[in-house]
């Protein structure tokens, strides 16, 4: 299976009316939940808005994102799915329950940390 980064813009749900942020959430965990059923979720989570920092080669660190930068992520989902196709079927179920549209990534294949974790105990 593949794992795809699922996420948002920062500001995406701005739209959304205070009252109804509790529905909102509702369809969304619903999601997940539907996700953890059929086994491709691994993980999600909402950012803290706008408490980036960054950390430089030489451990020094600055208020962040880079000043150029103009959309930071908002909240995320990593995914396990068979194809792509599958991935954007589940981003468009997040983006419908979230009212917000989602960005769909694949995340490369790492045998030597996916073994790494094996050896720990722990699975990605």
């Amino acid at each position: 299976m593949t794992r795809y980064l699922v996420s948002f813009n920062d500001g995406a749900m701005d739209h959304i009316p205070a009252e109804e942020m509790p529905d909102v959430a509702k369809a969304s965990h619903a999601v997940v939940q539907e996700a953890m059923d059929a086994g491709v979720w691994v993980y999600g989570a909402g950012l803290e808005r706008q408490r980036a920092t960054v950390v430089g080669t030489d451990g020094m660190v600055t208020d962040g994102p880079y000043p150029e930068t103009k959309e930071v992520i908002g909240g995320f989902a990593v995914i396990e799915a068979a194809t792509r196709q599958e991935a954007e079927a589940w981003a468009a179920r997040i983006a419908a329950s979230c009212r917000c549209a989602q960005e769909v990534r694949e995340i490369l294949p790492d045998p030597m940390q996916d073994e790494m974790f094996r050896r720990a105990g722990r699975n990605w």
